[in-house]
């Protein structure tokens, strides 16, 4: 059973998934030579002439030399880049080559080329909010060992807790675990702002209860979520209050998290109060607030 199938079946997780994965897009062989190109390289090619070549031959359907492209890219230190697979749209005629795209990922150079291009294939899929075939992509990674950490889940998470899947959120981190991966305080970020936009406070307070109980260290980003959910529930005081703890603990205050107070304030109508906050704080971005 594969991750994709598992994030819509509710019954309890088999306890490794990496005991039943099929055997799926393994190819061992190497890229054969791709054709002739329609102009020779430059001396000095960058990544924006890469992310050309490589939306060239993929909206072709050219694999060959899409791997040929995503390994010399790396070779040359032009990392791939957000739009390395724009070629990928959301149509069914684009999407049927995933299967494809995933073979030649699979046989790129180990290590960075191959690690890279999979998470941003993944990120890529997300912003086109196709996160079951983001999933696939998981899958193989997991079962030929390539890399998979956090960071490939954190699309996911986020696009799902973007459009409020938030069951759905809560069970990729449990799909994670079944892979090896724990989740970080990145992950839960994702669903804490998710919860906090929206002021939900009780929801907030379990992701920050999981949070301690697995060790981890909070962040600004943390903090600034927490002080967006408390202002969003009118609870400006106790944004102060986190606000301080934030500075008394050393963390990193952002504008947006001044701008959360601030709104937060004038919304409940302490113009007064308002006034007096940003001259204490304006312009002491990461400083005290008095």
């Amino acid at each position: 059973m594969s991750i994709l199938r598992k994030l819509h079946n509710k019954s309890p997780y088999p306890r490794s998934i990496l005991k039943i994965f099929p055997t799926r897009f393994f190819v061992a062989a190497q890229h054969p030579n791709p054709g002739p190109f329609d102009e020779p390289f430059p001396d000095e090619p960058t990544s924006a002439y890469y992310d050309e070549q490589v939306y060239k031959a993929g909206r072709n359907g050219d694999m060959v030399t899409v791997g040929y492209l995503l390994n010399k890219r790396v070779r040359d230190g032009c990392f791939n880049t957000a739009k390395t697979f724009s070629f990928v749209t959301n149509t069914e005629s684009s999407l049927s080559i995933l299967d494809s795209l995933i073979q030649t990922l699979s046989r790129l150079d180990k290590g960075v080329p191959r690690k890279h291009a999979f998470d941003l294939l993944i990120v890529r899929l997300c912003k086109l909010e196709r996160t079951d075939e983001s999933l696939r992509v998981i899958d193989t990674m997991v079962e030929e060992g390539y890399g998979l950490n956090a960071a490939s889940f954190h699309p996911i998470v986020s696009a799902l807790t973007k459009k409020k899947k938030m069951e759905k959120a809560w069970r990729v981190l449990d799909l994670m675990r079944e892979a090896g991966v724990l989740p970080n305080v990145t992950t839960y970020n994702f669903l804490l702002t998710a919860y906090c936009f929206k002021g939900k406070l009780t929801e907030a307070s379990t992701v920050v209860k999981k949070i301690e109980e697995e060790g981890l260290a909070v962040n600004s980003r943390t903090f600034d979520t927490l002080i967006l959910g408390a202002c969003k529930a009118g609870k400006v005081e106790g944004a102060l209050v986190l606000l301080r703890s934030m500075m008394d603990a050393g963390f990193y205050v952002m504008y947006s998290t001044y701008i959360h107070v601030i709104n937060g304030m004038l919304k409940l109508g302490y113009y007064e109060q308002t006034v007096r906050f940003v001259m204490v704080s304006g312009g002491r971005e990461g400083g005290d607030v008095g």
